[in-house]
């Protein structure tokens, strides 16, 4: 079993940043993906920013540049620097983890088995 516990969000004004964090229980796998997705009320849990074990990140198109997510294996941490953060950002925010051999963390909830509890962002003009 894994379990993923995130913490780090809050309130922000537009303009602010924050830094999301997922504490990992374990790894069972050799390789695997980790990804961050958010859910803002009353929308479908979107796709972030994924990495894969060796590194290799992915992000949704909309927030390349101002969104970096980074891992810290020696920590068994991921992280989400949100800087420049927009109202529209406003969301849960949660981590997910699953097994995978490829060389780009899919973005799609689907795909992912763990997940963890969410942890709020909000924004406001």
């Amino acid at each position: 079993q894994v379990q993923l516990v995130e913490s780090g969000g809050g309130s922000v004004q537009a303009g602010g940043s924050l830094r999301l964090s997922c504490a990992v229980s374990r790894y069972p796998w050799f390789r695997y993906y980790m990804a961050w997705f958010r859910q803002a009320p009353g929308k479908e849990r979107e796709g972030v920013a994924g990495i894969t074990s060796d590194g290799r990140s992915t992000y949704a198109d909309s927030l390349k540049g101002r969104f970096t997510i980074s891992q810290d294996n020696a920590k068994n941490t991921l992280y989400l620097q949100m800087n420049s953060l927009k109202p529209e950002d406003t969301a849960m925010y949660y981590c997910a983890a699953a097994p995978g051999l490829g060389t780009a963390a899919p973005l799609s909830a689907s795909f992912y088995t763990y997940w963890g509890q969410g942890t709020q962002v909000t924004v406001s003009s």
